[in-house]
């Protein structure tokens, strides 16, 4: 599996590839590869590493698969690529941020214009199976990713951890609380937007936060 993905996170994560789980995990991906079509293309599996140095991390988003439609999936969690109809939970997720922030909805679901600014589009599971939802969970991802938001919470202070849904949730329980600031709510899919996504807020929270603690805040 070619890795490609900023410096600064290759520092952090060469030993995580060395591990035997990653080898393993690395095996079934190429297997997997001859027999089935994969999302995201090979080229756009670190995306959200590639996209977002560990050196510029403020915030933390945490999502569960890619998106398994053709043409979607990018890398970056709830992201779909320039011209891609917005899938549901990314247009709520839209949504909020006009109701939270004024701001007009988009043209492009594209969110690299947030990894851009410090934003990690982190998925759980980095692959998927076309139209095959949850094809590539236990396969040890979930043991990279949560080595990722381990060395994030260890490595770096006043970060924004964002924790959509009882799944994210649940991954964010290896974040050091007493020195980041995590937020939590429904997820935004159309089952759970309305029991407390949409009024989360959390959008002008983050900048809020962002602002007190002397960084620069993210143009949503």
């Amino acid at each position: 599996m070619t890795v490609k993905i900023a410096p600064s996170w290759q520092k952090q994560l060469d030993e995580e590839f060395e591990k035997d789980y990653f080898k393993k995990l690395t095996e079934f991906i190429k297997e997997d590869i001859q027999n089935h079509t994969i999302y995201p293309p090979g080229k756009l599996i670190f995306n959200a590493f590639d996209k977002c140095s560990f050196d510029d991390v403020k915030v933390v988003i945490i999502g569960q698969d890619p998106y398994h439609g053709e043409g979607q999936a990018n890398g970056l969690c709830f992201s779909v690529n320039d011209g891609i109809r917005f899938p549901p939970s990314l247009k709520n997720i839209f949504k909020e941020i006009q109701s939270d922030l004024g701001k007009p909805m988009p043209e492009s679901g594209n969110l690299e214009r947030w990894a851009s600014q410090g934003v990690l589009l982190l998925n759980a599971t980095l692959t998927v199976r076309k139209k095959d939802a949850g094809s590539h969970q236990k396969k040890g991802w979930e043991e990279f990713t949560d080595a990722v938001i381990t060395k994030v919470s260890e490595k770096k202070e006043n970060i924004v951890f964002i924790l959509w849904g009882a799944y994210a949730q649940k991954k964010g329980s290896v974040i050091a609380k007493e020195k980041h600031y995590v937020l939590e709510s429904a997820h935004p899919s159309p089952f759970s937007a309305d029991r407390g996504f949409f009024g989360n807020k959390h959008f002008s929270k983050t900048n809020e936060y962002l602002k007190k603690m002397g960084k620069e805040p993210i143009d949503w």
